[in-house]
């Protein structure tokens, strides 16, 4: 499944999922824009650098999902009936996550963490804050070493989101945290 972030104004973006068997589905606009990294391209990354086959975009890839049907439909009986098919899979995969590995909720937690600890540190090397913000001690030892990876990885996407024109796109392969522009 390919996951495309598109800039498409001046402070918007938005996110489409496309691949084989897959109708495109995206959100336009996405929530939580940001000049420097957006929410959704958070999310993204900690689940690529987690491989969390259960978060946001491990459930788009096997159908599910919160993104919306896009492009032309044959008719509005079609569009209703995939609608409520990715419904059907979403709840689905929604109740596997719960009775298992729980990743949705790992993803919420640690996008927060990786993206307070990516903004302060950022901060800090421009000298607008000090001291840097640490990873808090309550998330786990294997988490805590993610943050890190995750952390550098964002350095590398913000520099490249960060000069995307209006129209421009951050294209990256599931599972893949590295985007091909």
């Amino acid at each position: 499944m390919d996951v495309v972030f598109t800039r498409t104004g001046e402070r918007r973006y938005g996110v489409t999922v496309t691949g084989p068997g897959l109708t495109p589905r995206g959100m336009n606009p996405a929530p939580g824009y940001d000049d420097h990294i957006p929410h959704d391209l958070v999310h993204y990354v900690v689940e690529a650098e987690l491989k969390l086959s259960a978060g946001l975009y491990g459930r788009a890839a096997e159908g599910g999902g919160s993104f919306r049907l896009q492009g032309d439909m044959p008719g509005r009986r079609e569009r209703s009936r995939l609608q409520r098919r990715a419904k059907k899979r979403e709840a689905h995969l929604r109740r596997r996550d719960h009775a298992g590995s729980a990743d949705m909720a790992r993803s919420e937690r640690l996008a927060a963490v990786c993206d307070a600890v990516w903004r302060k540190r950022r901060a800090a090397a421009q000298g607008v804050e000090r001291p840097p913000w640490v990873v808090p001690p309550e998330i786990p030892a294997e988490d805590r070493q993610a943050v890190e990876r995750i952390v550098a990885r964002l350095d590398e996407i913000a520099a490249l989101w960060s000069t995307l024109n209006v129209g421009d796109s951050l294209t990256f392969t599931w599972p893949n945290a590295t985007p091909v522009r």
